[in-house]
């Protein structure tokens, strides 16, 4: 009687122990995997992963770097939403009621990182909160001390350690090649392309937003009209090639261009489906979608 006593004991002392590990192992799975796994944070004391990008907004303002911004006057209205996001390194200040003030997420590219770096009092000081989502072709993002972007997000990581930098996993960057593809019909990589940092600005704010307001972006078809405005390709270098003759040349170019215009295509249908909207210049075919 003792005997199965004592073996009752045991089976409900180990039932206990393997409840509270199952407990332990589901809680330490969610802190994990919250957020979006296609975008993972540089750890600031380790070369290693920690966790997902856990970002969810309502009304997002997406921001272009173009020279559409200027003169335009969106400053107020686009600190207004939720959320803003902003691409590569543009600046804010001095632009202030053109592009407005707040950030709350940058998506970089790789060949941006050196400007984050140059100004990091700026981008890891004045924006301390703003998430930083980079992303660049593996050679430059690996992870095992040869990729020298990732080395770089380390050691800004090192010395921010409140900072918020999260990498475009290489799955993701697969993934946006995989949309790209079956909205053209081409693969990007045999077509001699590579995506913009708005095509996975805007993959990003689907995935994170209710509800997408962009500023600065034209239409695909917009550079074809004889009466199109003439501005620079950024709107904080205003002695640089025109927008247009920029978009044409890579849109053209047999090998290492941005295919700004079929991008802009793409988002056409997208904004088709009422998620995403284009505010300043206003697409012509929203006119009717939304009153």
């Amino acid at each position: 009687m003792k005997s199965l006593r004592f073996h009752w004991i045991c089976l409900l002392l180990l039932s206990v122990c393997l409840l509270l590990w199952y407990n332990h192992v589901i809680r330490s799975g969610l802190t994990m995997k919250t957020g979006l796994r296609g975008y993972v944070r540089v750890h600031p004391k380790t070369r290693s992963a920690s966790y997902f990008l856990d970002f969810r907004c309502g009304r997002c303002a997406v921001v272009s770097s173009s020279g559409q911004m200027l003169g335009g006057a969106r400053g107020q209205e686009i600190d207004g939403q939720d959320c803003v996001i902003r691409m590569n390194a543009a600046p804010t200040v001095g632009y202030e009621d053109d592009v407005g003030n707040r950030t709350s997420l940058r998506v970089v590219s790789h060949t941006s990182v050196p400007h984050l770096v140059r100004q990091q009092g700026y981008f890891f000081g004045r924006e301390a909160e703003t998430k930083y989502v980079i992303w660049g072709p593996e050679k430059n993002m690996r992870e095992d001390g040869k990729g020298k972007i990732f080395n770089a997000l380390v050691m800004l990581a090192k010395k921010y350690p409140q900072s918020h930098i999260y990498t475009v996993t290489r799955e993701k960057v697969q993934y946006c090649d995989g949309v790209f593809q079956n909205e053209t019909g081409k693969n990007r990589m045999k077509s001699g392309a590579f995506l913009s940092t708005g095509f996975f600005t805007m993959i990003l704010a689907l995935e994170l937003c209710d509800s997408i307001l962009v500023y600065g972006m034209i239409d695909g078809s917009y550079c074809s009209k004889a009466n199109h405005s003439f501005v620079p390709y950024h709107y904080y270098e205003p002695s640089r090639l025109d927008e247009c003759r920029m978009y044409h040349a890579h849109e053209h170019a047999k090998r290492g261009g941005h295919r700004f215009i079929t991008e802009k295509l793409i988002y056409s249908r997208w904004a088709s489906q009422g998620k995403l909207r284009f505010i300043y210049p206003s697409w012509s075919h929203q006119e009717h979608q939304h009153d």
